[in-house]
C-alpha cells in the first residue's frame, strides 16, 4: 500500500458518512422548509378569518375587532401567526392598532391619482372611482385675482366664470371644488347640466372643443379654511389636502383653473411618470380668489345628484 492512501474500507465508510451528512443537511432543510410553508399558511389563514369577520359582522371604520389572545383562541393558531396577520393586515390598511387600546377596522380611504387628467372621478381609482354624490354650490362670474389671471395667462380684468361643487360619499362630504373658466373661452354654462350630474370637462370637449390634454398642478396640506370646514364638515382637528391645477388643450392653452380640497386622512395620493412640466408654485389662499361682479348669484338649488360627473 502506498503511503498517504487509505485502505478501501475505510474510504467506503468515509463516503457513506458523507452522503449521510449530506442527505441530514438536506432533510433538515426540507423540514425548515415545511415548517415555513407551514407558518405562512396559518399566517394567511388568520389573515382571511379577519377579513370575513369583518364582512360577516358588516363591521366598519373605527370598530373593534378581537384582542391577539381572542383571535389565537378563535383560529387554533399561535400568536405570532396572529401577530404577523395583523401586521400584513395593517400593512395593507385594512385595520390599525393603538397600544394599550386595541384593533380597529380602518376606515376606508378613497385612492387618488392627481397625476391623470380627466375627468376629476376618473382620477380617483384605475376602475374609475366610487360612487358620488354631486351638489353644485355657485355659479358665479367674477374677476380673477392676480395668481388664477397668471395662471389662465389672462389679464386681470378679463371676467371668468367660477363654479363651486361638493362631492358627497353617501352623506358624507368629502371633495370640495372650485373651476375657473375664461368666459372667452367659455362665453356660457348650462346650469342645469351641472345639476344633473354631466361632467364639466365632456360639456367644455362637446360645446367648445375643449379636451384636456395635460395639467400642471401643486399639493399642499394644510389646516382648512372656515369655509373649507364648513363645506367638509370637518372637526376642529383636522386637516386637509389643498389640490391647485391649471388644465391645457393640445396646443398649451389654459382652460381651467381648478382648486380640490380634500380631508387629509380619507384619501390616499399617488402619482405616476410624465413628462416634465413647470409646476405652479404654491400660494397663500388669500391670492386664489375670484372677485364677484354685481349679479353673481348661487347656485338655484344645491341639489345633491348622484353619479360620476368629473371636473
Amino acid at each position: 500500500m502506498t503511503e498517504g492512501c487509505c485502505p478501501t474500507g475505510s474510504r467506503h465508510q468515509l463516503v457513506h458518512r458523507n452522503a449521510g451528512v449530506v442527505a441530514l443537511a438536506q432533510r433538515q432543510r426540507q423540514i425548515a422548509s415545511e415548517d415555513s410553508e407551514e407558518r405562512k399558511l396559518r399566517y394567511l389563514h388568520v389573515y382571511d378569518w379577519i377579513l370575513d369577520f369583518i364582512a360577516k359582522n358588516n363591521l366598519t371604520g373605527g370598530d373593534k375587532l378581537p384582542s391577539s389572545t381572542e383571535l389565537a383562541r378563535l383560529t387554533g393558531v399561535s400568536l405570532i401567526s396572529v401577530r404577523h396577520a395583523l401586521d400584513k393586515l395593517e400593512h395593507a390598511g385594512k385595520i390599525h392598532r393603538h397600544q394599550g387600546i386595541g384593533t380597529f377596522v380602518a376606515k376606508d380611504r378613497i385612492v387618488s391619482e392627481p397625476s391623470r387628467t380627466g375627468r376629476l372621478l376618473e382620477t380617483l381609482s384605475p376602475s374609475g372611482g366610487p360612487d358620488l354624490a354631486t351638489e353644485v354650490l355657485a355659479i358665479n362670474i367674477g374677476l380673477p385675482g392676480p395668481e388664477i389671471a397668471k395662471a389662465l395667462s389672462i389679464e386681470i380684468g378679463q371676467p371668468v366664470w367660477e363654479i363651486m361643487r361638493r362631492r358627497s360619499l353617501g352623506t358624507t362630504p368629502a371633495i370640495l371644488e372650485q373651476a375657473v373658466l375664461p368666459l372667452s373661452l367659455v362665453p356660457a354654462i348650462n346650469e342645469s347640466d351641472l345639476q344633473a350630474g354631466d361632467s364639466l370637462y365632456t360639456l367644455l370637449a362637446e360645446r367648445y372643443g375643449l379636451r384636456d390634454d395635460y395639467a400642471e398642478q401643486s399639493l399642499e396640506v394644510d389646516k382648512p379654511t372656515a369655509a373649507e370646514r364648513e363645506a367638509l364638515d370637518l372637526g376642529p382637528r383636522d386637516q386637509i389636502v389643498r389640490i391647485r391645477g391649471v388644465s391645457f388643450t393640445a396646443d398649451g392653452k389654459a382652460f381651467d383653473c381648478y382648486q380640490q380640497t380634500y380631508k387629509a386622512s380619507d384619501f390616499v395620493f399617488y402619482t405616476s411618470g410624465s413628462g416634465s412640466r413647470h409646476l405652479l408654485q404654491p400660494t397663500d389662499m388669500k391670492q386664489w380668489v375670484v372677485l364677484p361682479l354685481h349679479g353673481g348669484k348661487s347656485a338655484s338649488s344645491a341639489k345633491k345628484v348622484a353619479g360620476r360627473s368629473g371636473r
